[in-house]
């Protein structure tokens, strides 16, 4: 199997982490300051028609389609409920599906021309509610689902403008954050939210679902005791896969920490790993798309190590192979 690895190796305290190779520097001054705004200008509308497959009556699905736009004008994305949009609006398709007891409804955004572009899944409602929901139950399900779609509304517009022209008319390339594991405190959801605010400002549309993506990734994070008392080592892989179950390749990112640093909030140190790890893992990709095609019995060579990686210890190269 070919494999692609970036490697990240710390020097001091994780908020110094420094990158190897080709991966970028830290984020100086004030990590996290602008994590939150993304001045994409959206060029497009967005219309919410009735849903006619989200197991509602059409009174129903017309105050759903309300709820919907409602909420993602509030986030001054530019929606408009109609059961008949223009020929340049992009839609957002809404769904429901069973789940046990409870009912999951769903959201994709469609392009002009219809194409999938991203996907993700609203907060579950059981049976009995959604058989009974009036217009509070729909807005809070369109209050949990709006930021989700402006999110990959932004991501999708600015993926499309990084992208060759030549490529536009395949979409950008998406991605299906899986999740974070392992980590103490809020590392889970800070290192996740990060990743994909970081992973957006690379190209990527992520999303939540499988549906449409070409590659997932997933994160794992190891704390243990270092070295010497009154320090704990800490280790994120983030593991990049494609759709057939091939693993691409990793990110992992290794330091030192004061015992107990990440036991409650990880703010900065989250933005700044998510910041580096993001290029890591386009890294990743774009080497896996460029690589040839390998059979089992094919030779590997070793790549030279990247300048400036501290040799002879594996932790500080990113090789290829």
């Amino acid at each position: 199997m070919s494999s692609s690895r970036g490697t990240l190796a710390g020097l001091g305290a994780l908020l110094a982490l420094a990158a190897c190779g080709d991966l970028p520097q830290p984020y100086r001054g004030r990590p996290g300051s602008q994590a939150q705004v993304l001045a994409i200008p959206l060029a497009v509308r967005l219309a919410v028609p009735p849903p006619d497959q989200a197991l509602l009556p059409a009174d129903g699905a017309r105050a759903f389609s309300d709820a919907l736009t409602a909420a993602l004008q509030a986030q001054d994305v530019p929606a408009i409920a109609t059961a008949t949009p223009l020929p340049l609006d992009w839609l957002v398709e809404m769904t429901a599906a069973m789940e046990g007891q409870a009912i999951r409804p769903r959201f994709r955004l469609l392009d002009a021309d219809r194409r999938a572009q991203a996907a993700t899944d609203g907060m579950p409602v059981p049976i009995q509610d959604w058989a009974h929901a009036d217009r509070a139950l729909f807005d809070r399900v369109a209050a949990e689902a709006a930021p989700k779609l402006t999110q990959l509304l932004l991501q999708v517009e600015a993926a499309r403008k990084s992208t060759d022209p030549a490529s536009i008319a395949a979409g950008p390339p998406r991605l299906r954050m899986v999740g974070v594991r392992g980590a103490p405190g809020d590392g889970n959801t800070a290192l996740g939210s990060r990743m994909r605010e970081m992973l957006g400002g690379q190209g990527f549309v992520v999303q939540d679902t499988a549906e449409g993506a070409a590659y997932g990734l997933q994160a794992e994070v190891l704390v243990v005791p270092g070295a010497t008392r009154g320090v704990e080592r800490v280790e994120i892989q983030w593991i990049v896969s494609r759709k057939d179950g091939e693993e691409l390749g990793r990110v992992v990112q290794m330091n030192e920490v004061p015992a107990g640093r990440l036991n409650r909030l990880w703010g900065d140190i989250a933005y700044v790993a998510a910041e580096q790890a993001a290029a890591g893992v386009k890294t990743v990709v774009s080497n896996a798309l460029q690589a040839p095609p390998t059979t089992s019995d094919a030779p590997r060579p070793e790549a030279p190590q990247a300048a400036g990686a501290p040799s002879p210890v594996p932790a500080g190269a990113a090789t290829q192979r």
